[in-house]
This record gives structure tokens, sequence and C-alpha cells, in this order.
């Protein structure tokens, strides 16, 4: 019965976002809500110009459809239901300002970075409160071990640095065609079947449903894309994998599965302080995949690369968690 639920989740999700993108695509072309492309990225991406953004919308709308129907169907919504949307919703809200801005207001780089940074601690800040409310441990656990570590009061921090840094890790993981819709299943699918594993059905509820909806979405968004999800769906995507992580507690190994968003964020820090402090570059262009583009790779052969990539951490994850506990 419960892995009957799991499939008809990911199907449901799925076929959300198939028959939703059809629909709202042409109404984000109507709207004039096009990509505007940075002038000091790849040349190639010029051409992307004027895809319609805010994709994410779509996403976020199928995977709290899905979610909650058969959350309600198995019977367990509750506080695990809510701090997800929360958080699915909250950061996608702050995305989708994020998009608004750089779309309609015409400001490239959209809201400032205190202004993104703010919003992120906040919904961050809110997280541990209710989780605190709950009694929920602040018991770290080491993956691949019986070792636990006591956070205590440095649990805020920890769930301020997992949110935040991971919903702006899966957003600099954003920027070819399907990369990160296609390495988000891969991380949305480890933590579904590890959540399964310890018997959190609402959380692997939620994580399918994410893994369908990103799939569905991945449709229109191979190589060429017709549509992207912008920050509204990288930002929820990022928040969302990160509350999943907190919730099976399963914090540390949020490092192994999206270990292709720690590459990309890594990437980023190692070229901003090496031109900092030796005015010298790195790679010929960060996030990571810019590199291997500018290197003479074709776009698609970049993705399939981390998709893979992706797909060993997951696997990794899997194995260290559910194989050797």
């Amino acid at each position: 019965m419960l892995e009957q639920g799991l499939l008809f989740t990911l199907l449901l999700s799925f076929l959300l976002s198939v028959f939703l993108l059809p629909i709202f695509i042409p109404f984000l072309r109507r709207l004039k809500f096009g990509q505007s492309i940075r002038e000091e990225g790849p040349k190639s991406h010029q051409k992307k110009t004027g895809t319609p953004t805010m994709g994410g919308i779509v996403i976020i709308i199928s995977i709290v459809l899905s979610a909650t129907v058969m959350a309600a169907q198995f019977q367990t919504i509750g506080v695990e239901v809510a701090l997800l949307l929360l958080v699915m919703v909250g950061f996608g809200l702050l995305g989708f300002l994020d998009d608004y801005i750089k779309v309609v207001k015409k400001r490239n780089l959209g809201l400032t970075s205190k202004q993104k940074f703010l919003g992120q601690v906040a919904i961050s800040a809110l997280v541990y409160f209710i989780l605190v409310q709950t009694g929920v441990s602040t018991e770290v656990h080491v993956p691949g071990t019986t070792l636990s570590i006591e956070f205590g009061w440095f649990y805020l921090p920890l769930i301020i640095v997992m949110l935040v840094g991971a919903s702006n890790a899966v957003n600099l993981t954003d920027g070819l065609d399907g990369l990160l819709a296609g390495t988000a299943a891969v991380a949305f699918g480890a933590f579904a079947i590890i959540a399964y594993s310890v018997d959190l059905l609402t959380v692997s509820l939620f994580s399918i449903a994410v893994v369908g909806a990103v799939l569905g979405f991945l449709v229109f968004n191979a190589h060429p894309a017709k549509v992207f999800m912008g920050d509204t769906g990288s930002l929820a995507l990022g928040g969302g994998l990160a509350m999943i992580a907190i919730l099976t507690k399963m914090e540390l190994l949020l490092v192994v599965i999206g270990g292709v968003f720690v590459i990309e964020t890594l990437s980023v820090i190692i070229q901003v302080a090496s031109f900092k402090t030796r005015g010298k570059r790195i790679f010929k262009m960060s996030p990571l995949h810019h590199h291997y583009e500018l290197s003479g790779w074709s776009e698609w052969r970049v993705v399939v690369t981390f998709w893979l990539v992706g797909i060993i951490f997951a696997i990794t994850g899997v194995y260290l968690e559910v194989w050797m506990s």
C-alpha cells in the first residue's frame, strides 16, 4: 500500500507539472516574463534571452498539491508537512520577488544580497522555533556510524547555515538547461529512499513529489529549454532539500547527497578568493559548469556529466545511511 502511494505521488506530481507547464509558458510569454542573460556570462547563452522564467511556480504548485493530497490520504498531515510547506513556499516567495524585480523592474540582480539573506534567515529562525516547540532533538547524526553530536543552542546556527547555504548552493547550480532539474531529482530521490528506510512516510512522500515535479519540469527545461525555473524554483528546491535533511536527522549527509551543489559553491568561493588575494582566476568562469562550457564542452555534455556525478554522490549517501547503519 505504501509503495503504491509513493508511486502514485510520483506520477501525480509529474503529470501536474507536465499538464500545467504548457498552459503556464504562454501565459509567461504574454506577461513578457522573459529571462535576461548577464553580459559577463558565456556568449552562447545570449540566445536564451527572453526565454520564459519563473517556471518554478509550477514546480511548487505540483509539489504542494500532490504532497498534501497524498499526506491527507495516508492521514499523516502534521508538523512535518507544515514545515516542508513553510520552507518551500517561503523560499519560493523570496525567489519570486527576486525574479519579479529582475524581469518586471529590469534590475538584473533582483533582490539585494542583504534583502535575500535576511529573508532566508527569518524563515530559518521560524523553522528552528517550531522544531524546538515540537521537541525535536538537537543531536546531529554522523553518517555511516552510530555516533551523534549534541549541538544544543548551536543547532540554531546549524539550521540557518543549512537552509541559507543549501538554497544559495542550489541556486548557483541553476545555470544550464536541465542541470538543476536533473541533479535535484537525484538528490531528492536519495532522501526519499532514506526517509522510507526510517519510516518517515510524510517526508518520503514529499521527497518523491519533488522528484515527480522536477522530472515533469525537465520535459520542458531540457536543452534547448522552453522555460526556466528561475530563483522561484531554485531557492524553493534548495530550502526544501535542507529541510528534508533536518527532518530525517541526516543533517551532515546533505553535504554528501548534495555534493554537486557543494562543489558548485566551492568553485565560486575559490574563484572569488583567488581573484581578490592574487588577482588571478582559477577557473575560466564560475560556477564550475561554466568553466567546462568555456573549455569546449557542449552544454548537454556538461549537464549529463554533472547528473552522473550527482548520482554517484546520491548512491554514496544512501549507502552510508541505509546499508552501513
